[in-house]
């Protein structure tokens, strides 16, 4: 009698644990498509934000930088990267930047600030800075409240003069700010202004480059619907309102046109010999050459 019922219950508890890894089976089939689904769909919000993010970064901070492709790559259900390909324009002549490789999950995103910080070469005549990859120099502009700079403040116009065919990006800084205006009237006509210098921290540069973040935007298309957008990026870019720079000039100026606003330098493209124009004026501080690049007959520049 006790074995009939010790193998009755070892039946029955065969067949209970079958039951159960059946049901586990059920389980696991149905949840997989709905776990799959799920982690897509957060992982394809993340990888928008990263998008959105990207842009937003190179609308207010990255001059004369334009984003030519904007591409996923390694993407699962749990995240992935994004492939960022560069170029800056010098006056019709596409010159390749650094490209991006930034990554996305389902809680935070980082974008790649390793190769958005440019790189810093000391020697013991010169000092520049340069993109990381292409080993280009990166023209820096000085803030007029900022007396003093490590390395001075530089003014490289003269030696631009001297190079012959050749195009090329300035960072023009201002000895105080200036209306839009005023700036039309100071710069020459046959150079393209490509980018405004709005406004930026006031730190310590005495003893180093302190990685001074530049707020701007692209002028080269109709200035003040391209304000208009400035200060709607920068209002995206600090949600929180916690960025003392931004929350400062948005206090100051979002309820002003362009030409109310004032503007602390410029960055201009076009032909070497085209800048010659601008030595020697006084409302200029510093003047940073940036992108330099070979004219040649089949590219005709753009001014």
């Amino acid at each position: 009698m006790e074995d009939l019922l010790r193998g009755a219950l070892k039946k029955a508890k065969r067949k209970h644990l079958l039951k159960m890894v059946i049901t586990s089976i059920i389980v696991v089939l149905i949840l997989l498509p709905v776990i799959y689904k799920t982690g897509n769909y957060f992982a394809a919000k993340s990888s928008n934000r990263l998008h959105e993010q990207l842009f937003l970064q190179h609308r207010i901070m990255e001059p004369n930088i334009q984003i030519d492709s904007q591409v996923t790559s390694n993407s699962s259900m749990f995240g992935g990267s994004m492939v960022t390909n560069r170029s800056k324009n010098i006056n019709g002549y596409l010159v390749q930047w650094s490209t991006l490789t930034s990554s996305y999950g389902w809680v935070r995103n980082q974008i790649d600030f390793n190769e958005l910080i440019p790189g810093s070469h000391w020697s013991n005549t010169k000092f520049y800075m340069y993109d990381k990859q292409t080993k280009q120099k990166v023209a820096r502009f000085y803030h007029p409240s900022i007396r003093n700079y490590h390395d001075g403040v530089q003014n490289e116009l003269k030696a631009l003069g001297q190079m012959e065919n050749q195009v090329a990006e300035v960072a023009i800084s201002f000895d105080k700010p200036y209306t839009f205006q005023e700036i039309q009237t100071k710069i020459p006509d046959n150079l393209n202004m490509v980018w405004l210098y709005m406004t930026s921290p006031i730190v310590d540069e005495s003893k180093g480059p302190a990685g001074m973040q530049i707020f701007g935007f692209d002028s080269s298309h109709a200035p003040q619907e391209a304000y208009t957008t400035f200060i709607d990026s920068l209002k995206k870019y600090d949600q929180r309102a916690d960025h003392k720079t931004i929350q400062d000039y948005l206090k100051r100026n979002q309820n002003k046109q362009l030409n109310e606003v004032k503007i602390l330098g410029v960055m201009l493209t076009g032909q070497t010999q085209n800048f010659k124009a601008l030595e020697n004026q006084d409302f200029i501080r510093g003047a940073s050459v940036g992108v330099t690049a070979q004219m040649v007959p089949y590219i005709k520049p753009d001014k």
